[in-house]
């Protein structure tokens, strides 16, 4: 068994609601490592029974393919998981998907059936979609658009960023800012937000420092989402250890021997551009910034941790946990009421910082 860190035990202590179960003895070495038992872990007695059946099926689904199944299959595997969470998004915020080349590079634009609210004419939101920089093209970006785009009744561009094993870092930051450039064309920067999940969140906290490398105004405001700025990206600290216990599925090891080239392979990990996280200079000059998490999320030490640096460094961040969910789970639940509040939470945000 996977060690747990104190302050995790401790977390799953809250979590598993106080379950009564036999647990074998726990022992703490000289470094305050715990190994040993657990008790059961129970859903949230907070969800709604909407996300407690979905999560529940989603507890019992984890033979997804992995990259030890050749990365096509990944890919399809996503494509597959991201086109019927559409399918229930489009259901209730229906929309006009259109394909559309900016500065070079492929995007989907999202136009909710509603109509642009005439607040939001001057407007526009940017997607970075998740998948680890090795998946998540196209339904990934537009799963993460259909549901902000109806809930703000805004224009949201997802861009189809390059990956990995095609391509490596900077790849992405320069596709996010040919579609950037591209729309500063007919909009002002401060109405412009840009926002993302999982790999697409640890990509907005890169092309802060992008841009200002290559002396772009920065936009209004951007949401960090199932990631943060440190290193480790959307892994790392006691959630990384607890994940696999509340997620059903094994804490993330050693990438197979198979495994394609990562995006991040051979490229220094000590830059601003890359883990600006570690550079306070760097994270004074980020715009408002909004992170959301879930007590399930294998990224939650990332977001907290990188929600406390950049308060740290005196930007205007917020931070929204939602209780009992995990990894990207806030746009996966289509439907249900903690969909609702975090679609709410994230276009409050961006409706209060962004310019008209």
């Amino acid at each position: 068994m996977n060690p747990i860190p104190l302050a995790a035990l401790a977390l799953l202590a809250v979590i598993s609601n106080g379950a009564q179960a036999q647990q074998s003895p726990t022992s703490v070495d000289d470094k305050g490592t715990i190994t040993g038992g657990v008790p059961p872990v129970p859903v949230s007695s907070f969800l709604s029974d909407e996300a407690k059946a979905q999560l529940t099926q989603k507890l019992r689904n984890t033979q997804l393919p992995s990259l030890k199944d050749g990365i096509e299959a990944v890919r399809k595997g996503s494509a597959d998981s991201a086109k019927a969470q559409l399918e229930g998004w489009l259901k209730i915020h229906p929309a006009t998907i259109t394909e559309t080349m900016m500065g070079g590079v492929r995007t989907d634009v999202v136009i909710p059936e509603t109509g642009i609210d005439p607040k939001n004419k001057n407007r526009v939101l940017i997607n970075a979609h998740m998948g680890g920089f090795f998946t998540g093209a196209r339904y990934g970006g537009q799963v993460e658009s259909v549901p902000l785009a109806g809930r703000g009744r805004i224009k949201v561009i997802a861009v189809d960023y390059r990956l990995s094993p095609e391509h490596i870092f900077p790849a992405a930051s320069e596709d996010m800012e040919a579609v950037y450039r591209a729309a500063l064309k007919t909009t002002k920067p401060a109405n412009i937000g840009i926002y993302g999940c999982s790999a697409g969140g640890t990509l907005v906290a890169q092309i802060i420092p992008w841009f200002l490398k290559k002396n772009l105004p920065l936009p209004g405001a951007i949401g960090i989402f199932c990631s943060g700025a440190m290193p480790s990206f959307w892994f790392g600290g006691d959630s990384a250890q607890l994940s696999g216990l509340l997620n059903a599925t094994p804490v993330p090891g050693a990438r197979p021997t198979n495994a394609p080239r990562d995006y991040f392979d051979g490229i220094n990990k000590n830059d601003p551009l890359v883990t600006p996280g570690l550079f306070p200079d760097v994270l004074a000059k980020f715009p408002p910034t909004l992170i959301v998490t879930g007590t399930r999320d294998i990224a939650m030490s990332n977001a907290i941790v990188t929600h406390a640096r950049l308060l740290d460094a005196g930007v205007d961040a917020q931070l929204f946990v939602q209780e009992g969910l995990g990894h990207g789970h806030f746009f996966a639940f289509p439907g249900t009421a903690e969909s609702k509040t975090a679609y709410d939470v994230i276009w409050r945000f961006f409706d209060a910082h962004l310019k008209k």
